[in-house]
């Protein structure tokens, strides 16, 4: 069965590029995101995987760690990760995953049923510290991730796990935010001291409550 939110992230040991990981263990008490690609030596995920490697300091800011999985083996990720740094003058610092047996792509549906059988989906995973799937995201092969939305759903996640609040359309961090509606009106003042508007009954804003 495919995999849900909420679900348990499947745990699995694996060999990657910076020594064998359990990921349950190595995630820790902190947060993950996994994300995987096609084939080694593609064009598009060698942008993305650059791309990452230049902005992975924001995701340690967040206490996110940041893992890719090709089913390529592990002598084709260390030349491909050589042609990543020199194309995209990056310094890919992050374990990659070498799955040719495809266990951890079946693990986590990440073969697609239309194309070959050693084809994995560009997928990408947040997954909490509770070990449990907070985001699942699928792109075709034709479109390039948005690493930047990435920040902003782990900035969404994690202020919505502490606080109740939920974040609007287009939200950015450091602006208002929408309080749950689980939250009485009453509760609102010593809850949200920073105040708030409604503008219906069933939509309240407050300035984001941890800046």
């Amino acid at each position: 069965m495919a995999l849900r939110l909420g679900d348990e992230a499947p745990n699995f040991t694996a060999e990657t590029t910076q020594g064998p990981i359990n990921l349950h263990e190595w995630l820790g008490n902190g947060w993950g995101i996994l994300f995987s690609h096609p084939k080694d030596f593609t064009p598009v995920c060698t942008t993305e995987l650059g791309t990452m490697a230049k902005i992975a300091s924001e995701f340690q800011k967040r206490n996110v760690k940041v893992i890719a999985i090709s089913v390529d083996p592990m002598d084709a990720h260390k030349g491909w990760i050589k042609d990543i740094n020199e194309t995209q003058k990056a310094n890919v610092n992050f374990p990659m995953i070498a799955d040719p047996e495809r266990k951890v792509a079946m693990l986590y549906d990440m073969i697609h049923p239309n194309a070959l059988d050693n084809m994995t989906v560009r997928s990408v995973f947040v997954i909490g510290p509770d070990k449990k799937i907070k985001l699942m995201l699928t792109y075709p092969a034709s479109t390039g991730r948005n690493f930047d939305e990435l920040l902003r759903v782990v900035d969404s996640l994690q202020l919505t796990a502490k606080y109740q609040v939920a974040t609007p359309a287009n939200w950015k961090d450091g602006e208002d935010c929408i309080i749950v509606p689980a939250v009485k009106d009453e509760e609102i003042p010593a809850k949200f001291p920073k105040g708030h508007r409604a503008v219906k009954p069933y939509l309240r804003y407050t300035p984001q409550p941890n800046k």
